[in-house]
């Protein structure tokens, strides 16, 4: 509910479907190419004292649902902080790859307890990742 609540303070509209088939939400705005529908996947990393340094950091798992226009969306908590995401990667299609009998999606690193932007990944997370979500869809949105 975080995440839907961040999309709709940016002004996207949010819509919850009746029944959990793979997208947690779907969410429109008008855009500069007219009205831009996206389907959201959110997957949650929640941090915990023991959990090691890593160089890549995110979803690791299966995904039910795919689309072209869809978003993948990770909320990094901190071990210290569990009522608040310390920063969210709005992640598109392109970069969600296969891995094995699943799929991948890393866009952060975590060091010295906590998570922390991959450079090549900024430009995806909080109000930057936003904006290019207003990026015509279907089209390169990095």
């Amino acid at each position: 509910m975080y995440v839907a609540g961040v999309m709709a303070d940016a002004g996207w509209d949010i819509y919850f479907p009746h029944r959990d088939r793979g997208f947690d939400m779907i969410v429109s705005r008008e855009g500069d190419f007219g009205t831009i529908v996206r389907p959201i996947q959110v997957k949650g990393k929640y941090a915990s004292d023991e959990k090691t340094d890593k160089a890549r950091y995110g979803f690791v798992g299966p995904l039910t649902r795919f689309h072209d226009d869809m978003i993948l969306a990770i909320p990094f908590f901190t071990s210290a902080d569990k009522a608040a995401p310390s920063m969210i990667a709005w992640m598109p299609r392109g970069e969600i790859r296969p891995r094995g009998d699943g799929w991948r999606c890393e866009p952060a690193a975590f060091r010295a307890g906590a998570p922390t932007k991959r450079p090549q990944f900024a430009p995806f997370f909080d109000d930057a990742g936003l904006v290019r979500m207003n990026a015509e869809p279907r089209v390169s949105i990095l």
